[in-house]
């Protein structure tokens, strides 16, 4: 593959890397895996997240060796870390259908080896709907399902669970559900959690105010652990608190606002975490906008 540059944006300033916080964006896999480095880094991102395939098809294609190579020295000598990899969305592993619980356990087997493939450090997974069933048994489902692909094979890649915004059918979206299928599955295979603030505002936690961090903070040490957020996704929400809307908006756009997302990232239990942006891109202007937002934010900090 070719390794060159992708070309800049000319009418925007990209500022250097972030020494302290790392901070990127989801980043495009166009044109081949080591050109999502490339984008990364002409944003200025010391961290990001990809898919490692198209995320809309149950078929994978293989990585090549030349790609599988040039994204491993490209990486370190970007210095992009941690990588994230996003799990595909059709992935269930909650399903009651015994047909797409199977395909599920097969993709999710298939992006742990992509990533210990390609060196990424963490995979982030949705667990699915509850289908209507009751939400205990859709977990337990899924432990079962985790439980599988665990034994399989031993991996390098942690797996990190998703909050969700617990919209009807959803399973995860309180902190304390999420623990239900981490407590049961090996420590070494859930390496932790992944928090998305719209997400987790649209579930029912109000993290513009103290209390509400406080709240959620005190969550995450009972149910969770001290240590096991590896990753905040950063996204402000078009819906109130809990709206169970999940519907991701600009930083500082949103109904969380600027001040509520510099309240969190702030908190002690927050303020190591890498962020990632899932923030709407419709111009290509978005992205560095978000990015300028979020450095003046932790600056301040």
């Amino acid at each position: 593959m070719d390794d060159s540059r992708i070309e800049i944006h000319r009418s925007f300033y990209y500022p250097k890397r972030d020494i302290m916080r790392r901070l990127g964006v989801h980043t495009s896999i166009a044109g081949g895996l080591p050109l999502s480095l490339e984008r990364a880094h002409a944003l200025g991102c010391s961290t990001m997240q990809i898919f490692s395939h198209n995320p809309r098809g149950w078929h994978v294609k293989p990585i090549s060796e030349e790609e599988i190579s040039l994204f491993r020295s490209l990486r370190v000598r970007l210095d992009i870390s941690p990588v994230y990899i996003h799990t595909s969305y059709l992935i269930s592993v909650a399903s009651g259908d015994n047909a797409l619980r199977k395909k599920s356990i097969e993709l999710l087997s298939v992006e742990l080896d992509r990533a210990d493939t390609i060196g990424a450090d963490y995979v982030i997974l949705h667990t699915g709907s509850a289908s209507g069933d009751d939400g205990r048994i859709a977990r337990q489902r899924a432990v079962s399902a985790l439980r599988e692909v665990a034994l399989n094979k031993s991996r390098k890649a942690g797996l990190l669970l998703e909050n969700t915004a617990g919209k009807k059918g959803d399973m995860s979206g309180g902190l304390r559900e999420m623990s239900e299928i981490m407590n049961d599955l090996p420590a070494p295979f859930i390496s932790g959690v992944c928090i998305d603030t719209c997400h987790a505002f649209a579930s029912g936690y109000d993290i513009r105010t103290g209390a509400g961090i406080r709240r959620m903070s005190d969550e995450i040490v009972k149910y969770i652990g001290v240590g096991r957020v590896k990753l905040i996704h950063l996204n402000d929400s078009k819906g109130d608190v809990g709206s169970h809307l999940d519907r991701h908006e600009h930083i500082g756009c949103g109904k969380i606002g600027d001040k509520g997302l510099r309240l969190f990232t702030d908190h002690p239990l927050f303020r190591a975490v890498p962020l990632i942006l899932e923030t709407p891109k419709k111009k290509e202007s978005d992205d560095p906008e978000n990015l300028a937002k979020v450095r003046r934010m932790i600056k301040a900090e």
